[in-house]
């Protein structure tokens, strides 16, 4: 058996190995400061490499003996630190996959701690009454958007009048005004001057003349005033 696996099958505290095992916070804190230990065991050898390296270049070949033996403890050292970096890699990646596996054992914990918050919340509910209850909510949008459709129709309250009827009665009331408008024309005055070797037909046309401009002048104003009707009609 290896040193690392006695160090882990070993390491537990009293209370870990009663409960059949360390919990993941207490591994990965051993993990840690076994990388700690480990990294200040690279420093240390790191340091004797160099040393090493001085001494075979302080004697070089006047003292081979000397260098030679400071050369194989350089190796030795440099066996051991590569040793290191490949157990250093190693508990790195168990620590990694151990909060990893600590990540999703919390995260299903917790997933099932919402899963069973919803069963209970789900318990009290009755997916017949929900249907009734959003059956009973759509029957009274509907009977709103109904009344508010009625109170923003217009009501109709000149239903009980012909038609007809009052458009006869208009039509006499433009008839008076039109009349009305025939009796205001004002006739030109007779002129004083000498009148042509014609005087009648000369006079009986400037008074045809004069006629009808002022009975257009009057169909105007009716015409106006019709207009000015229907839109007071359709504005109100």
């Amino acid at each position: 058996m290896s040193k690392i696996s006695k160090f882990f099958k070993g390491g537990g505290s009293a209370a870990s190995r009663g409960r059949g095992g360390p919990s993941p916070q207490e591994a990965l804190a051993r993990l840690r400061e076994t990388e700690e230990m480990l990294s200040k065991k690279q420093e240390y050898l790191e340091t004797r490499i160099e040393r090493e390296l001085a001494v075979a270049r302080q004697h070089g070949t006047k003292n081979k003996r000397a260098a030679l033996q400071a050369l194989k403890r350089k190796k030795r050292y440099e066996k051991q630190l590569s040793q290191i970096d490949g157990t250093l890699s190693t508990i790195e990646f168990q620590r990694e996959a151990l909060e990893n596996s600590h990540t999703n054992t919390e995260v299903l914990k917790n997933m099932g701690y919402a899963a069973q918050a919803m069963k209970k919340v789900h318990e009290n509910m009755d997916l017949n009454k929900i249907d009734d209850l959003m059956q009973d909510i759509t029957e009274q949008q509907d009977v709103a958007q109904e009344i508010s459709d009625a109170i923003s129709s217009r009501a109709a309250f000149n239903d009980e009048f012909d038609e007809d009827e009052l458009m006869a009665e208009l039509e006499e009331l433009e008839q008076e005004e039109l009349n009305k408008g025939m009796r205001d024309v004002r006739l030109p005055s007779v002129p004083s001057t000498s009148l042509p070797s014609h005087p009648g037909k000369h006079l009986a046309c400037h008074f045809v003349f004069l006629l009808i401009k002022a009975l257009s002048s009057t169909r105007k104003r009716a015409e106006d005033e019709d207009e000015m009707k229907k839109l007071a009609a359709w504005a109100s």
